[in-house]
């Protein structure tokens, strides 16, 4: 799982006087992505504001906008937590800060572009290590079905996959997980493409 976090600084006193202070992040945990929602593929984009104090501190924490309901606490939770190098009010420096932060959650951002190759060649004896002798609930977390959610999410716009067959994919995909990994037991040099839901072969 990976996030994205940008400030849009937003100066009690004006932009002019926020723009005087660099924000040095020293303790910015990143939000917890629900496991529920990471699993199911979905992501979204919560919009918080603050106010990060010279003391480094921040205050008054609000959810402006949260795709998803579930997104909304963990990235309030989280930054309730930062913590910005303090800095000296003096001349045009505020004492304090508003800020806006656009966060987005994505299934997985740093896999490669091209990932789909990799899955198209994946032989099962290979994806049986990943399974070791974790327990069946696990099995859903385990990388290789961690990259196949993130290819469906990651790689096509929305006008190519809408949202709502996305999804459905995953949620088929998720289901047949038990299945595909008894099938690569079964036939090590099988290919883990081989055992997806036809739809997302496809897209392979």
């Amino acid at each position: 799982m990976r996030w994205f976090f940008a400030l849009c600084l937003l100066g009690i006193g004006g932009l002019a006087q926020a723009a005087d202070v660099l924000l040095i992040p020293e303790n910015n945990p990143k939000p917890i992505y629900p496991r529920a929602l990471f699993r199911a593929g979905v992501t979204g984009e919560v919009r918080i504001s603050f106010v990060a104090h010279a003391d480094g501190s921040v205050s008054n924490i609000n959810i402006l906008h949260s795709d998803h309901p579930d997104l909304a606490e963990p990235t309030k939770a989280a930054v309730a937590q930062w913590r910005f190098k303090p800095w000296t009010v003096e001349g045009d420096k505020p004492a304090e800060i508003a800020i806006v932060a656009p966060m987005e959650f994505r299934l997985d951002l740093d896999q490669p572009i091209h990932v789909n190759k990799q899955l198209k060649t994946l032989k099962c004896r290979t994806v049986n290590e990943n399974f070791g002798n974790i327990a069946d609930y696990a099995w859903i977390d385990t990388k290789v079905f961690v990259h196949t959610r993130a290819y469906l999410s990651n790689i096509f716009h929305k006008s190519q996959l809408p949202d709502e067959q996305r999804l459905a994919m995953i949620a088929k995909l998720n289901k047949q997980v038990p299945a595909i990994v008894r099938g690569c037991r079964d036939s090590p040099t099988r290919k883990y493409m081989s055992l997806l839901p036809v739809e997302i072969r496809e897209l392979l």
